[in-house]
């Protein structure tokens, strides 16, 4: 993740809406594909401040409406601004939670603020992906819902038993049930399924293997990934739910598997070794624009792998022990095996192979 510079030279994080430094209004252009500070055109709109843009934008709607948004949205020169236009990634969200209930603005500013940073990744490798309004191939969207409890005055709709929202993906839909915005209940489920790390980020990246395993493997890729998954067909993935939730993870699972949700299924262990290649890229690419390391390429893709494992191994190292002195958690707390390489190494490879060229 890279940072920016205000016009006062005050440097601006990717979630800022305002420099604290001079309070002037910021937001992500998406002309120069950057975050700068934004002066008022005195139109309503804004004029970016980046000597090398100056491009004519309006706030995205979940920015000026709810603040939730930090993106700006481009008016062509000489047309009227519109001010009711979404940004291209929050396009993508399609139901949003109940915004009468106390707390939920909250929990929707933190899943989208997760969501940009998603995407934002997504961007960076050059992953394809698009929505239903640009006939993509299979649109990705998002939806963020709560749990609905059981009411008789709910028949109406067809909700009179309640409804139970399962975080997950289906053809295209990631949705997240809203208590994962909840750090009080997300901590209380990290704990109950014994994990080290349990983030709305990490969900997201998780969530998004699935979706990519639909997009770019199914039908065009499938031997060469069984030769490094196995079978997604035997077991079948309600077959294989079963057993795990029965008998629980394979026996000495860190030997081949990033966790032990992996051991469950083909799809997930492709989908929790995807969301450990984006956290490694995501650090990486944070590392690198922060000084904390040199990478040999300015494209993260274009770097071979084995390198950014030992970079990132060593970056561990180093941020685990200053965690530690805190009494902290390891921030980064997985070892990768040989079979767990060499999954990563498919997932490498595939992006190469399907990253849109800038």
């Amino acid at each position: 993740m890279r940072t920016f510079h205000c016009s006062c030279g005050n440097k601006l994080f990717f979630e800022n809406s305002f420099c604290v430094a001079c309070s002037r209004e910021v937001g992500w252009c998406p002309v120069c594909e950057g975050m700068h500070a934004m002066e008022l055109d005195g139109k309503g709109g804004y004029t970016c401040t980046n000597k090398e843009c100056g491009a004519h934008v309006v706030k995205c709607y979940n920015y000026s409406t709810y603040n939730v948004c930090n993106r700006m949205v481009e008016t062509p020169a000489g047309q009227p601004h519109r001010f009711n236009q979404l940004c291209s990634y929050c396009q993508l969200t399609e139901t949003i939670p109940d915004l009468s209930i106390e707390g939920n603005a909250q929990k929707w500013y933190d899943l989208e603020v997760a969501k940009r940073r998603l995407l934002y990744l997504l961007d960076e490798l050059g992953l394809p992906y698009g929505s239903k309004a640009e006939n993509f191939e299979l649109p990705l969207s998002f939806d963020f819902k709560e749990d609905v409890e059981a009411s008789p005055i709910l028949g109406w709709i067809g909700l009179e038993k309640g409804e139970k929202v399962f975080t997950g993906h289906a053809d295209g839909k990631i949705t997240i049930n809203l208590s994962e915005a909840d750090p009080v209940e997300r901590e209380k489920l990290r704990v109950s399924f014994g994990e080290t790390h349990r983030t709305l980020i990490g969900h997201f990246r998780h969530e998004v293997g699935h979706y990519y395993w639909q997009l770019l493997v199914q039908n065009k890729d499938e031997e060469a990934y069984k030769a490094v998954f196995g079978d997604h067909e035997n077991p079948s993935y309600s077959e294989a739910m079963d057993q795990y939730y029965k008998n629980g993870p394979k026996p000495n699972w860190q030997a081949s598997y990033i966790s032990a949700y992996a051991t469950m299924h083909s799809w997930e262990d492709f989908a929790e070794t995807w969301g450990t290649y984006l956290d490694m890229m995501a650090v990486l690419d944070t590392a690198d624009n922060h000084d904390l390391l040199e990478l040999p390429s300015d494209n993260l893709v274009d770097t071979q792998l084995e390198e950014m494992l030992a970079r990132y191994a060593d970056l561990s190292l180093k941020v685990n022990e200053v965690n530690r002195s805190l009494g902290l958690p390891d921030l980064l707390p997985e070892t990768f095996s040989e079979p767990v390489v060499a999954k990563l190494s498919y997932i490498h490879r595939l992006i190469q192979r399907n990253r849109k060229k800038k």
